[in-house]
């Protein structure tokens, strides 16, 4: 059974760390599990130069080595771009070697006051409901080990409160992985005023959780647009597409205020209503400004944001839009599909 590529790295890895002197190729091949499984031990002439034309088996042995310095490049590659500093040193002999200083790849002690303690213990709690517990947990229990001081109760914040964050929609992690790894994604999207959901092509820059409920902030390809989507009206499985991001991914990402203002909470405009008196006491929560009419009526003057006229129809006939015209004519349209309905 051939042996996992993170195995053979980690082994690669644990080898060159692990000697004190510079390891040749060929001593790497026969130290090594998976080069031994994959291509035998090697020949010594097979890493230097040729020493004429070889036929039959010869050649076979050949090609084995060739499939071996191909690989054992390309781990080694992979082994410097996750960090691992790998020196290569050449003998008297002219015959070259490689090791990784432990010095080199040794990291630098970790300190930690009480706040960054607290915070990376906060950080760890958040995340118990979602798949990431176990990780947080584990590199919790690290920090410990590293030095955390043990006086910081970082699941407590001023002994009283327990903040969690509520992780319910399956999209959440496909759609976390997909924005750290920078990858576009395809799902079903039912957004709040349409009776079935549509497929949404977007590049995903980041999520974040406002008032109990996940949103996700991107790019939609097919609308050529930054959009924002609340997770829990994904449906179905969301699906991993090739290729690379499309538009520059901002800086900052306003995923809350974007959200905010399509509540009416954050906004220059605002729109005037007539209320019945009496009625309608979440609208009054928001009013801006009352104006007693006396006549079994009140002018309200309330944030315009996305989704008022969605809220409007809820109060039925004890409301009536008098500004803007726009919002008028949704409410009109709204009523009428109702009825019609």
């Amino acid at each position: 059974m051939a042996i996992a590529k993170a195995e053979r790295l980690m082994n690669l890895a644990l080898c060159l760390l692990g000697t004190r002197r510079p390891l040749s190729k060929r001593e790497l091949r026969e130290s090594i599990e998976a080069y031994v499984e994959a291509f035998g031990p090697g020949r010594g002439a097979a890493f230097g130069p040729g020493r004429g034309a070889a036929s039959g088996p010869e050649k076979a042995a050949a090609g084995s080595d060739d499939s071996f310095n191909r690989m054992f490049e390309r781990d080694k590659d992979d082994l410097r771009e996750l960090g691992l500093v790998i020196e290569t040193v050449e003998n008297l002999d002219g015959e070259v070697g490689y090791l990784a200083r432990r010095d080199s790849n040794r990291l630098p002690p970790i300190t930690l006051d009480a706040e960054e303690a607290a915070a990376l213990g906060l950080a760890a709690k958040v995340w118990q409901q979602a798949r990431l517990a176990g990780a947080a947990s584990g590199a919790l229990q690290k920090l410990r080990a590293a030095g955390l001081p043990e006086d910081v109760d970082p699941y407590e914040v001023h002994g009283a409160l327990e903040p969690r964050i509520p992780v319910h929609e399956a999209a959440f992690e496909p759609l976390m992985l997909a924005c750290r790894d920078r990858r576009p994604v395809v799902f079903d999207y039912r957004k709040a005023t349409a009776a079935r959901p549509e497929p949404r092509h977007v590049e995903p820059w980041a999520l974040e959780c406002w008032r109990g409920h996940w949103y996700l902030a991107g790019w939609d390809r097919d609308r050529g647009a930054e959009r924002v989507f609340r997770l829990s009206r994904i449906t179905g499985k969301v699906r991993s597409r090739g290729g690379s991001f499309t538009a520059e991914v901002p800086d900052v990402v306003t995923v809350r205020e974007t959200v905010a203002g399509w509540a009416g909470e954050i906004t220059d405009r605002s729109a005037r209503i007539r209320l019945r008196t009496g009625a309608g006491y979440p609208l009054r929560a928001k009013a801006t400004a009352v104006r007693e009419l006396g006549d079994g009526w009140d002018e309200l003057e309330i944030p315009y944001g996305h989704g008022l006229d969605a809220w409007l129809v809820e109060f039925g006939p004890d409301v009536v839009v008098l500004e803007p015209a726009e919002l008028r004519a949704d409410v009109v349209d709204r009523l009428r599909a109702v009825a019609k309905g």
